[in-house]
């Protein structure tokens, strides 16, 4: 997603962070390289606790502590209870205890080394362990992993770290913010005129570059979040198999969905996040299951038609200046 702003006075920064693209926005431009900074420190602090693929992250230690209860920080214990929270919202549509069953896929590195690899694999059908296999003691903070369940956080972390990034840093410089990780994105603080005005797109690509007609639709939104999750971004094939990263977890395979991408405006990103990415898992029944939940949500079928359900913004005109990725 690619939000624009009416207001020519917000400033932006593109980098990248947690294997994928951070942009911040700012509607004061003096304030934007503090913002920076203090978002930089903050996806560092993410990217310890929560990265599956670094050997030293809080989340790798809970597999290797074959189901002993484990005391870890208070922010790996925030991102695993959005986690839980999620799975138990979506019916388990969307679940942390998919880890192994993504490992499986071969997607168990970072996103450009699996694409280099294309050894065959064997598809087998195996249900996740499920979300009721962790316990999680917020007085404590303390994890238990059973022995052999690996989590994985992807469905909701990097949300989750937008919507606290966005709320850290409109408190600490007091102007509007926008923060958009990967396409998830979370606004805070006092809107530009007008609202964040955000291109919902089919296909990633860069803030300046407008994709084909009928692939995408400008919104705005001036508070919360809005979250697109997809089966074409990150594909890749192993012999045979042309494979995804969104994994079902009644299967361990990835999910087959009649849509290609699913957008979705909620109070948090984080919720927006994970009904999207349960919307893809749910399949036909995802339009009816997402305007049961009172969610504005845009689906775009595998033969590009696009649904959308009550509440989805009106599209917004287009505004030809600097955006700022979502």
């Amino acid at each position: 997603m690619t939000a624009t702003s009416t207001h020519r006075t917000t400033a932006a920064a593109d980098w990248r962070a947690l294997g994928t693209s951070v942009r911040l926005v700012t509607t004061d431009p003096a304030l934007l390289d503090s913002c920076n900074l203090l978002l930089a420190r903050h996806l560092a602090e993410v990217d310890a606790a929560c990265s599956r693929f670094r050997p030293d992250s809080e989340l790798v230690a809970l597999d290797q502590a074959r189901g002993r209860p484990v005391r870890v920080s208070p922010l790996l214990a925030e991102a695993l209870a959005v986690a839980l929270r999620a799975a138990a919202a979506t019916d388990g549509a969307v679940d942390p205890t998919v880890g192994s069953a993504i490992a499986a896929l071969g997607y168990d590195r970072d996103f450009r080394l699996v694409q280099d690899d294309g050894r065959p694999i064997r598809l087998t059908v195996r249900p996740v362990p499920g979300r009721r296999a962790v316990t999680l003691d917020r007085a404590t903070d303390t994890v238990t992993v059973p022995a052999g369940v690996r989590l994985d956080l992807g469905a909701t972390a990097k949300a989750w770290a937008a919507d606290k990034a966005a709320d850290l840093l409109a408190e600490a410089a007091g102007c509007g913010v926008l923060v958009s990780l990967g396409g998830d994105t979370a606004v805070a603080g006092e809107p530009p005129a007008g609202g964040w005005r955000i291109r919902v797109q089919d296909a990633t690509g860069p803030v300046d570059e407008t994709p084909a007609p009928g692939t995408y639709a400008t919104v705005a939104i001036r508070s919360g979040g809005l979250a697109t999750s997809g089966t074409t971004a990150r594909r890749w094939r192993r012999g045979v198999h042309d494979l995804h990263h969104i994994v079902d977890p009644y299967t361990g395979l990835p999910a087959e969905t009649p849509w290609r991408t699913v957008s979705v405006a909620a109070a948090t990103c984080a919720d927006a996040n994970a009904a999207g990415t349960a919307a893809l898992v749910k399949g036909e029944g995802a339009q009816r299951w997402l305007a049961g939940l009172g969610l504005p949500a845009r689906l775009v079928a595998n033969d590009g038609t696009v649904v959308t359900t009550p509440g989805w913004p009106a599209s917004a005109p287009a505004w030809s200046g600097p955006g700022a990725a979502a």
